[in-house]
């Protein structure tokens, strides 16, 4: 399965604020807290949502999921929250749909 092979790094930023990074076999970045959480444990539920230990909780389960096309004509996916509040975005631009759709898949969609 795409993802169980993928590395999860947890860590401060610059403002001491926790955020978390999931890393493929081959480097790429593939996953990213898209803010910057001011409680430890916070960070680790949304990693959860997006995979990391097998989303234990089902976190998530009623999240929106979007694929749309950014100002480059590449695509891109969102996640957004029962309360409207935005959990997850792609880390990147994708010039095929299918590959923006794998990594939201690699996300928990």
């Amino acid at each position: 399965m795409a993802g169980e092979n993928d590395k999860w790094e947890f860590y401060e930023d610059k403002r001491g604020e926790h955020r978390w990074r999931r890393t493929a076999s081959n480097g790429n970045i593939v996953g990213a807290a898209c803010e910057g959480y001011t409680q430890k444990a916070a960070n680790v539920a949304n990693a959860e949502r997006h995979g990391y230990n097998g989303n234990p909780k089902s976190l998530g389960g009623g999240d929106k999921w979007d694929i749309y096309q950014d100002k480059k004509d590449e695509f891109r996916w969102r996640r957004t929250a029962t309360n409207g509040e935005v959990t997850g975005a792609s880390s990147e631009g994708y010039n095929k749909k299918s590959d923006c759709v794998s990594n939201a898949e690699r996300n928990g969609m």
